[in-house]
């Protein structure tokens, strides 16, 4: 079993900030890449950010520049500051992460949390 505890989503006027958060529990053995997705009505879910175990980072072109993930591995945590916000980023966010529980890795998702962007 594995739990996701999202927060920091909310209401935010265009060019302002959010940071979300997400924290991992439950029964597994390590996190591999952790990271956030972002879905709208209508839409596939698409890639914001993610981390590799390695510390590498990858963002989509839509957010590169303007939002800055980091992890804590200590405290399973995964972090998403979000600056410059514009309307486009109104979506549900998702916290993702590959976990492996037993002999292999496999993806998790929160339940994600809304944000929006407007005035």
């Amino acid at each position: 079993q594995v739990q996701f505890v999202e927060s920091g989503g909310g209401l935010v006027q265009p060019g302002g900030s959010l940071r979300l958060s997400c924290a991992v529990s439950g029964r597994f053995f390590e996190i591999n890449g952790i990271g956030w997705y972002r879905q709208v009505p209508g839409k596939q879910r698409e890639l914001v950010a993610d981390s590799g175990s390695d510390g590498s980072t990858n963002y989509a072109d839509s957010t590169k520049g303007r939002f800055t993930i980091s992890r804590d591995n200590a405290k399973n945590m995964v972090y998403l500051q979000m600056d410059s916000l514009k309307p486009e980023d109104t979506a549900v966010y998702y916290c993702t992460a590959v976990i492996r529980r037993f002999a292999r890795f496999d993806r998790y998702w929160g339940q994600g949390t809304q944000v929006t962007v407007s005035s």
